[in-house]
């Protein structure tokens, strides 16, 4: 699938996709700054969009690691599954909300999150924030992009420490937020 393509299945499904652009390669560096991949053995990033935060996290993790990746577009997930065809990338195309069927009963080290949290119903936003919280190494990190520091207020029901940055770098500008 070429750029084009992908600019317009993201605009055609904004509703989940949740953005008007691509993640900026300064956002996912900065995002990924704040995550300790050394050592870290099972790898979640829910909603995969276009691969740049894929892409940074496969060149930043162990080998021997796995990356779950959650998507739920399909022509998104097609395109993901063609980019990165590594045995220790699995694309699945299905809501983080179903997180836990994927992960065989392991904990995760690292989620890390570009779900547009605003837009999805708060029945399911529950979910995902349990099965986040419930699914995640007690020394693990949840680093989610928002454009909205109320989010942080949500998190906190899950979450005992919250740490939040901030960057222009990026269209719109967008704050991280850092949880464990």
């Amino acid at each position: 699938m070429n750029k084009s393509s992908l600019i317009k299945e993201l605009f055609a499904n904004i509703k989940t996709t949740g953005a008007v652009t691509f993640s900026s390669k300064s956002l996912v560096n900065k995002m990924l700054s704040f995550a300790d991949f050394e050592g870290a053995k099972i790898i979640v990033e829910l909603g995969g969009g276009d691969g740049s935060i894929t892409r940074g996290i496969i060149n930043r993790m162990d080998k021997d690691a796995k990356l779950l990746v959650f998507e739920i577009s399909k022509p998104f997930c097609e395109n993901l599954k063609k980019e990165f065809p590594q045995d220790n990338v699995h694309i699945i195309c299905d809501s983080a909300e179903n997180m836990d069927r994927y992960l065989d009963g392991k904990s995760a080290d690292l989620i890390l999150s570009s779900l547009p949290f605003s837009l999805i119903p708060k029945e399911s936003r529950n979910e995902i924030y349990k099965k986040t919280r419930s699914h995640l190494n007690q020394n693990g990190y949840f680093i989610q992009i928002c454009y909205s520091y109320l989010l942080k207020f949500q998190f906190a029901n899950h979450f005992q420490s919250i740490r939040t940055a901030f960057t222009l770098k990026n269209f719109p500008p967008a704050f991280i937020i850092i949880c464990n």
